[in-house]
């Protein structure tokens, strides 16, 4: 442990929220309009609260050991298992960077006047660089100014920001002003169904095929990350006790946030003004307008872009200290197991910059910046359901192989419960897995043939990867 350095519980409980909780999540959700109750439900209940209780009795269970995913996951399927798991979190992390942070380039253009370069490929994808390499150099400072950058920019840039649209939304609606989602479009079968020549917005999501369900999969990425930062549960005075109660924290947090940040974006835009990566500031930018105070837009740009940082350099300390965990164990070679005087895993933040710099490149080449942000998007969902499924079947393995195991937290209903909360994950987080590679129809991918063969071969090569350096060991596994 560098520095013998501790964290409280609060503050990880907002660096999991922060990991979690991204505001351009909002008019994703938002773009379902009410059914995004039915999603958020799925969400929740099918994924968030097996996904927190699950992460809750490992982390505590392997409370004393780093590595998180990769210690719970080795215990249960060996070195290699463990392995494959921690890299697929990393990965899919590393992928996720450049579209999270074309959200941060959308709040600065709002921020000085100039929304359209929000859809400029060399604006988003230089300035993608430039935040990604500055959260890597606050990470190299260590865990202590990451979990205050974290909190801080969390509050400032997320939960502020995500409160306003909330209580604006709320005066909006008081003052009769008319709600967006109660007058749908009736030629969007996805939020509107007609009868008797009546427009109603729907509830239960159209269902014709499997692609009307697609969202679903990313929607549960976006609820991803609970189990984050257990790599950091041994800076806790107690993590026993205190790891739960951050998780709990966390998803109290990230429900509520969620939940009624995108209702609110749906009560202020029409369907059609949704937009997946500028969506939120354009929520803002015509309400603040609406109320005369256009000034408003840049202050809360400012805030969110904060708050983005935070998120990232949330994300840079947690999987890659996963991974340094695994290359001093030997399974990476000695380049991946260096760190600097403050215990940061140097390298392995290096190669991640560099990885993330060529992905935020695409922003340079592809025409559409809204289609090079969603098939970065799509690259990341497998990936991450399949190490979530790994560590639904550790709970469950674990119980029956290490019985006497300490555990301070249990997920409750003995044996029974772990079955139901980690099996229920389980099989949500298959079928989702499943829906992963049949391209949304509420979404315009382009072709359906590239969206499948991105989203398989992505998965492959980086399924494949790990596989073959597990292959070949640096010390006994």
């Amino acid at each position: 442990m560098a520095g013998n350095a501790k964290i409280t519980t609060t503050s990880l409980a907002l660096m999991t929220a922060a990991a979690v909780i991204s505001l351009r999540g909002l008019p994703m959700m938002a773009k379902e309009e009410l059914t995004m109750f039915f999603y958020i439900g799925f969400a929740t209940f099918l994924y968030l609260i097996p996904a927190s209780l699950v992460a809750a009795e490992l982390g505590s269970a392997f409370g004393d050991k780093g590595g998180g995913v990769y210690s719970w996951v080795k215990a249960g399927f060996g070195a290699k298992a463990g392995f494959l798991s921690i890299w697929l979190q990393w990965i899919q992390n590393v992928v996720w960077y450049p579209t999270v942070l074309a959200f941060a380039a959308a709040c600065i253009a709002y921020l000085i006047g100039k929304p359209e370069l929000a859809g400029d490929g060399t604006f988003v994808g230089i300035f993608s660089i430039a935040i990604y390499w500055l959260a890597t150099l606050l990470a190299f400072k260590g865990t202590s100014l990451i979990s205050k950058v974290t909190s801080l920019g969390f509050v400032l840039g997320t939960v502020i920001p995500g409160v306003v649209i909330i209580l604006i939304a709320i005066l909006y609606i008081v003052q009769g002003n008319p709600i967006e989602f109660l007058h749908p479009d009736a030629t969007e079968k996805a939020v509107a169904r007609v009868v008797d020549g009546q427009v109603h917005p729907r509830l239960f999501p159209y269902i014709a095929g499997i692609g009307d369900i697609a969202f679903l999969a990313g929607i549960l990425l976006l609820f991803a990350g609970v189990e984050v930062h257990a790599v950091h549960a041994q800076e806790l005075e107690n993590p026993q006790r205190d790891f739960p109660r951050a998780i709990g924290l966390a998803g109290i947090i990230i429900f509520l946030l969620f939940t009624f940040g995108s209702l609110a974006v749906a009560t202020i835009l029409p369907y059609d003004q949704i937009d997946l990566q500028a969506g939120l500031m354009e929520a803002f930018k015509r309400i603040f307008t609406f109320y005369h105070m256009p000034w408003m837009t840049g202050i809360i740009g400012l805030l969110a872009a904060f708050g983005v940082l935070a998120g990232v350099t949330s994300w840079i300390a947690g999987p890659s200290k996963g991974l340094l965990w695994t290359a001093k164990e030997g399974v990476l070679p000695p380049f991946w197991s260096k760190v600097n005087k403050n215990g940061i895993q140097q390298n392995i933040l290096i190669v991640q910059g560099i990885i993330v710099s060529i992905l935020s490149s695409l922003y340079f080449v592809m025409d559409n910046v809204s289609v090079a942000f969603f098939l970065l998007s799509a690259l990341t969902i497998g990936l991450y359901l399949i190490m979530y499924m790994y560590m639904y079947a550790t709970g469950i393995k674990l119980r029956y192989t290490m019985p006497d195991l300490p555990r301070a937290y249990r997920v409750p209903g003995g044996n029974a419960g772990m079955w139901f909360f980690a099996g229920m994950g389980f099989v949500a987080t298959l079928f989702a897995f499943v829906v992963a590679f049949f391209p949304p129809t509420q979404l315009p991918v382009g072709s359906p043939g590239m969206y499948v063969g991105l989203v398989a071969a992505g998965t492959i090569i980086f399924v494949g990867v790990p596989l073959l350096i597990a292959r070949h060991p640096h010390t006994h596994l």
